[in-house]
């Protein structure tokens, strides 16, 4: 592919723009960390998912994310969760520097920080990977926790507290003991075939499915 310039790729971005479409265009790009800092400054979140996609991981330094996270916090709380999601899953979990990055965010000051090393440790679990050791610490800290976080936050600890329900049998009665402690998702209505995030129901319905 020829070089482009991002008002190039701007002409072929529209609402119509498809995730698998971005990634197309990624891949024919590769990485090019300056164009991607170009895309990411128009501020809107189409170019942006396509930035994140072509950055170089080797430049993401904490201090790096931390601009790129007060970044996203001008979009609606759907899209900077999605933006934080798509960076954690295509750039963060790609090199040990940005998981040991991830691993630290636990009591980071940014929320969508914590939030990412919840999803962090909920992929862990789901992904079929050997369960890591500290299922004690994050439980206890679910506990203690969750219900003072952020909504943002709060949906990462209670999905990680499902897995860890769904993979670890011992485990299994004490999550699902917080869901019913905490009611949390108690009353959402998910579309038909849709697991709830309700702990009990997840559990039990994600079991189910590998039995």
């Amino acid at each position: 592919m020829d070089k482009k310039t991002a008002e190039d790729i701007l002409t072929h971005i529209n609402r119509e723009t498809k995730l698998g479409d971005l990634r197309k265009i990624a891949k024919e790009i590769k990485q090019d960390h300056e164009l991607a800092m170009e895309l990411w400054s128009t501020e809107e979140f189409l170019p942006r998912l396509l930035a994140i996609l072509i950055m170089d991981k080797k430049l993401l330094t904490q201090d790096v994310l931390n601009e790129l996270d007060k970044d996203m916090q001008t979009h609606p709380f759907g899209e900077r969760n999605n933006l934080m999601d798509w960076l954690m899953a295509n750039q963060l979990t790609k090199s040990k520097k940005t998981i040991a990055l991830i691993e630290s965010w636990e009591n980071s000051s940014s929320a969508l920080q914590r939030r990412t090393f919840w999803y962090y440790q909920a992929r862990l679990r789901w992904t079929g990977q050997i369960p890591p050791e500290n299922t004690e610490e994050l439980l206890s800290a679910l506990e203690a926790s969750i219900m003072q976080e952020e909504p943002e936050v709060k949906w990462a600890m209670n999905f990680t507290a499902g897995w860890i329900g769904v993979y670890d049998e011992k485990n299994r009665a004490r999550c699902m003991q917080l869901g019913e402690k905490t009611r949390l998702y108690k009353d959402q209505v998910v579309a038909r075939g849709c697991t709830p995030d309700y702990l009990p129901s997840f559990i039990t319905i994600e079991v189910n499915k590998r039995k």
